[in-house]
């Protein structure tokens, strides 16, 4: 599981979002919290996965990079909203995939990595 440098964070977490990211690598278990992930369909745009069923042994969490987390279901989905149109205000495309793992590789070359040193 990657995690984006500047991953979003709704408001209700802003000042938490390092922690909550912390956790969700250790599998600490944070309740009401939703992981907002490049998709795993190349047809959709992101998915929006409970942090617990992070917390699964088999969970494919390997293919993951993770752009947004948030707490409640509710506030996960406004936020892949806001994910979206910032992209398209970006580029004028709905091209999400595209712009964070070209973003992220930039990043890497840049020697920021937010991997997760956990063996899944």
């Amino acid at each position: 599981m990657d995690w984006y440098q500047e991953f979003y964070a709704g408001e209700s977490i802003a000042g938490k979002k390092e922690k909550i990211r912390w956790k969700v690598l250790r599998n600490a278990g944070v309740i009401n919290i939703y992981i907002i992930a490049l998709s795993s369909n190349p047809e959709n745009l992101l998915d929006i996965i409970p942090s617990w069923e992070l917390m699964q042994k088999y969970y494919p969490k390997s293919e993951l990079l993770v752009v947004g987390v948030d707490r409640g279901y509710e506030n996960a989905i406004e936020l892949a909203g806001t994910i979206i149109m910032d992209v398209y205000q970006e580029t004028g495309t709905f091209q999400v995939r595209n712009y964070f793992l070209e973003k992220h590789r930039e990043n890497q070359k840049k020697g920021h990595k937010w991997k997760s040193f956990l063996s899944f």
